[in-house]
């Protein structure tokens, strides 16, 4: 079983779309935020690897094909902007405050935590990029000697910690402008985050999505200027 698992090429995507497909079954059946697709899907996968003792390189080989649509998925959200730009010329000055402020507080907080648990340079900036999408975030990390690995880790459970928990942050602060909901959901969980946005309302999903864009360019700025300070 291991050898045949091994030997076929699309392994990988085969296995990541079938425990995807059952988180959203799991999800859609008991309808509860903690059974976040994404996150069932990372586990069960984790589980067939260990299971029947395939390595992850093995598991790449066909995996890797998904990696390929990322960018072009991330793209795609710029539809639902567009279909609000006139929402986002009206608030424009707002939004761009309201990403940049989400920027400043992602990159600060890892500063300070890393002082606070003493952390070397090298886990600094593999940090730093936590709240971007994977696509940029992985440049970031790799560009100011971060550890790769553990920076697409981290991205991947701020998104899903972000994905489980916005709706009841927003509620727990009283957050109720469709428009701020998105740009603060879109700013700290990046993609991940934006699918739950998507699922709030349209406005949510489209300044979600405008979020992950502009975000992400401030990110790669502000870790420029960031990497000297620890």
């Amino acid at each position: 079983m291991k050898d045949l698992l091994g030997n076929a090429l699309f392994f990988g995507v085969v296995i990541s779309l079938l425990t995807y497909e059952l988180g959203l079954w799991i999800k859609r059946k008991w309808k509860l935020a903690v059974f976040n697709p994404l996150l069932i899907s990372i586990l069960a996968v984790m589980a067939v690897l260990l299971v029947f003792q395939v390595d992850y390189d093995t598991y790449n080989e066909g995996a890797k094909y998904l990696s390929y649509l990322l960018t072009p998925a991330t793209i795609c959200l710029a539809v639902p902007l567009y279909e609000q730009v006139e929402l986002l010329k009206k608030n424009v000055t707002a939004i761009l405050v309201g990403i940049l402020s989400g920027a400043i507080a992602s990159v600060t907080c890892v500063l300070l935590l890393s002082m606070a648990f003493g952390l070397n340079h090298e886990e600094y900036v593999t940090l730093l990029p936590k709240s971007i999408t994977t696509a940029i975030g992985m440049g970031v990390s790799e560009e100011l000697g971060g550890i790769v690995t553990i920076t697409v880790a981290v991205i991947v459970i701020t998104g899903v910690l972000g994905n489980i928990i916005a709706e009841h942050v927003c509620r727990m602060f009283h957050i109720k402008d469709p428009i701020a909901k998105g740009i603060a959901i879109g700013s700290a969980a990046h993609a991940i985050g934006t699918s739950r946005a998507m699922e709030m309302g349209e406005v949510e999903g489209a300044m979600s999505g405008l979020s992950i864009a502009v975000a992400g360019m401030v990110t790669v700025a502000l870790s420029m200027v960031y990497v000297y300070f620890w």
